[in-house]
């Protein structure tokens, strides 16, 4: 495991402890692109420091755009009412972009009641090693990270969430879901509800998934991606004719099929070297083994010029509908009929 990805499971292993003992620190950084999971530990928080009933004395917000350093100072000073410690959630505010004398202050003389939160959603956080403040903070508190999760801990997590809708699902249909709609649980969550209420087997199938859940841009690209390696133009022109019709533009709908594109030429170059679905995944940063599994077998049916052709030609593409204000649309059909016709090659 690379040393970040080792410190970031350690932080969020020791906020897990924190929470379970109760012994909560006086500082956190939560961020990361898992919202679901940074919104449910920070639930969990709550539910810890404030007594039922009392949240609106005890718990206080701020966010970004009306955050200074004397308002949070303020809210530091306040008392907590019929509670051990109170709460502070400061959403979206760059610590190292403010006024860090100040904060220093205040952050090194947290009272033992206070319990602050910064909470980055929307902002990235950029820490200063160089920084005194990124020193307090160290010092003081915890950053934890809410990373997407690894394969095997999204398959469980999405098996649990069936089963508390009373259904189950196989190992291998998780990751189709996974494949379909994404890997961040926010998004994963609503599919799921839906396939559950729709789904009349105990036993959710790949047809249940395939009738209610909403496909990401990737998934139905790499429809046309299997069309085309099928020899089938009129379902690859399909699929195109769908994405034209829900107004996706062309130049990103270009962007995606390059992508998939490069990951079908990577393919093919394992093949080539002998390299396993495991290496693709791997070079390419894949959570999931569905997407690399299938672009090891849609790579059988395509030569390697070919690859390599697809490549450039979608560059060239990319290039004209830049430069020359083409029809997207035109171009892309163009390229679709061109890639299609030679690919049984």
């Amino acid at each position: 495991m690379p040393p970040k990805a080792k410190a970031d499971a350690s932080a969020l292993k020791a906020l897990k402890q924190d929470l379970k003992t109760g012994a909560l620190a006086p500082l956190y950084i939560f961020y990361g692109e898992e919202s679901y999971l940074r919104d449910y530990y920070l639930g969990e928080m709550k539910k810890k420091l404030l007594p039922a009933g009392m949240e609106e004395f005890n718990l206080h917000t701020l966010s970004g755009k009306e955050f200074d350093v004397k308002k949070l100072q303020e809210l530091v000073d306040c008392l907590p009412m019929m509670s051990q410690r109170t709460l502070i959630v400061v959403s979206d505010y760059d610590l190292f972009k403010g006024d860090k004398e100040a904060l220093v202050r205040v952050l090194s003389d947290l009272p033992d009641y206070v319990c602050l939160v910064f909470v980055y959603d929307i902002l990235e956080y950029k820490a200063d090693a160089r920084t005194k403040l990124a020193g307090v903070i160290k010092e003081k508190g915890r950053v934890v990270a809410f990373n997407r999760q690894g394969q095997n801990d999204l398959v469980d997590w999405i098996s649990r969430r069936f089963r508390a809708l009373d259904h189950d699902i196989g190992t291998e249909d998780a990751k189709y879901l996974m494949f379909l709609c994404g890997d961040l649980m926010n998004g994963l969550i609503s599919e799921i509800g839906k396939i559950g209420a729709y789904a009349k087997g105990h036993r959710v199938t790949r047809a249940d998934i395939d009738a209610v859940a909403t496909p990401q841009l990737d998934a139905v690209v790499f429809q046309m991606t299997d069309a085309i390696a099928a020899g089938n133009f009129d379902r690859a022109a399909s699929v195109l004719g769908d994405l034209f019709h829900m107004q996706e533009a062309p130049i990103k709908l270009l962007a995606v099929l390059g992508k998939q594109l490069r990951q079908l030429y990577s393919a093919r170059l394992c093949l080539e070297g002998r390299k396993s679905a495991a290496y693709l995944m791997e070079l390419w940063g894949m959570r999931n083994s569905y997407p690399a599994e299938k672009l090891m077998n849609a790579a059988k049916r395509f030569s390697l010029p070919w690859c390599r052709r697809a490549v450039i030609r979608c560059g060239e593409v990319d290039l004209a509908m830049k430069s020359t204000g083409a029809d997207g649309e035109e171009l892309l059909v163009a390229l679709l009929m061109e890639l299609a016709t030679p690919a049984q090659e």
